[in-house]
C-alpha cells in the first residue's frame, strides 16, 4: 500500500533537524539551506530539492526516485547506495560527493558538476544521461539525454 508523506517529519527537516529513515515522500525542500543533515534511509521519492544547498548531508540508502533537484548544491554529500532512478539532477553541484553504489538509472545530469565526485563507475554513468555541460571525472563519459 502507498504511504503518504509525514508532514511533521518534513517540517523537522525544513527546520534543520536530521531525520534518518523518515517518510519524506513528496517533501518540498526547494530553496532549503541546511548542512550536515542525516537523511540516510529516508523515503524522499518525488521530493523537490530545487535550488537547495545541502552540503555535507547524508542520503545513504535513501529512496530518491523521481526527485527534482534543479540547481541544487550537494557538495561533499553522501549518496552511497541511494536510489536516484529517474531523478532530475540538472545543474546540480556534486563536487566531493560520494556516489558509490548509487542507482543512477535514468538520472539526468545535464549541466551537473561531477568532476570531483567519488565512487562513480562508468557502468553507473552508462545508465544515466547528461549533456556537453556535464563535468565528469577524468576518463569518464555519459550518454546524451
Amino acid at each position: 500500500p502507498a504511504q503518504a508523506q509525514n508532514a511533521s517529519q518534513i517540517s523537522r527537516v525544513r527546520s534543520g533537524s536530521s531525520c534518518a529513515g523518515c517518510n519524506l515522500f513528496q517533501g518540498d525542500f526547494a530553496g532549503l539551506e541546511r548542512s550536515g543533515l542525516n537523511l540516510s534511509g529516508s523515503r524522499l521519492r518525488q521530493a523537490d530539492f530545487s535550488l537547495s544547498v545541502m552540503n555535507r548531508s547524508r542520503f545513504t540508502n535513501a529512496d530518491m526516485r523521481d526527485t527534482e533537484a534543479y540547481g541544487a548544491v550537494f557538495s561533499s554529500s553522501n549518496f552511497s547506495r541511494a536510489n536516484l532512478t529517474n531523478a532530475s539532477f540538472v545543474g546540480v553541484y556534486l563536487e566531493g560527493s560520494n556516489l558509490s553504489g548509487a542507482n543512477l538509472t535514468g538520472t539526468n545530469f545535464s549541466g551537473a558538476q561531477l568532476h570531483r565526485a567519488t565512487g562513480l563507475t562508468q557502468s553507473q554513468l552508462n545508465q544515466a544521461c547528461g549533456d556537453e555541460a556535464t563535468t565528469l571525472p577524468r576518463g569518464m563519459r555519459i550518454p546524451a539525454c
